[in-house]
């Protein structure tokens, strides 16, 4: 089997800002998207006037990315117009099929979490990444978390194993993660991006900016690792 090449860069995501401050750390710690959550239940869950204040402060080329689970049109327009969305994470039971009318009706992309359970297998998550990209455009990337009997990710991780190597490059590897297993997530699944919330905090919902730029830092590690000498001496 050929070889698959990482990408010179893993991509990051810190998920869950609740406060002005998250979005200062966040940014110098080099994150490439932030996570501004959208669920009722969930400790991190924003207001649409509380959204607005923190996307405000979201630099150039910095996505901001809004997760949702089981959201109406109406939920999504409205947080599109109050954060500046630039894409949509579907963390609750939409099929592809509904996501890919979510995502229509707002114009935005999207990634889909698939929560990884003990007896899923490497064919189920193919299968499930194929389904979703033959739904059209606006499907990005999966996001690949742990099973938990509750939405929006339970801070545990999965058998990475289980991730085929055909698919790692473009999988958001989300689930557990920290600044104590980023650097060897990285090294052993090769993903495309990697997505932390509770593991970079201090408490439940109170980001930890040390603990981002740590993560960021581990990250880094790896694809260093991972990047060939000819190509870091061109850089």
């Amino acid at each position: 089997m050929t070889a698959i090449a990482h990408p010179s860069r893993t991509r990051i995501k810190l998920c869950g800002l609740t406060q002005p401050v998250d979005v200062a750390d966040a940014t110098d710690a080099g994150a490439d998207a932030i996570g501004l959550v959208f669920y009722p239940p969930s400790p991190r869950n924003l207001s649409l006037a509380q959204a607005a204040t923190l996307a405000a402060l979201v630099p150039p080329f910095v996505a901001t990315v809004g997760l949702f689970v089981n959201p109406t049109v109406d939920d999504l327009l409205q947080a599109k117009t109050a954060a500046r969305l630039s894409l949509l994470q579907f963390h609750g039971d939409e099929t592809p099929e509904q996501c890919h009318a979510l995502a229509a009706s707002v114009n935005l992309p999207f990634i889909k979490a698939f929560r990884v359970r003990p007896d899923t297998k490497p064919a189920d998550l193919l299968e499930y990444d194929s389904i979703c990209r033959a739904g059209g455009h606006l499907y990005s990337a999966l996001l690949l978390d742990t099973w938990v009997d509750a939405y929006g990710g339970g801070g545990k991780v999965f058998d990475w194993s289980l991730i085929p190597e055909e698919l790692a490059p473009r999988v958001v590897l989300s689930g557990g993660l920290s600044v104590h297993n980023a650097t060897d997530a990285v090294l052993r699944v090769r993903p495309y991006a990697v997505d932390v919330s509770s593991g970079i905090e201090r408490e439940k919902g109170v980001k930890d900016g040390d603990k981002m730029r740590a993560f960021a830092a581990a990250v880094r590690q790896a694809d260093t690792r991972l990047t060939p000498a000819t190509e870091q001496g061109t850089s």
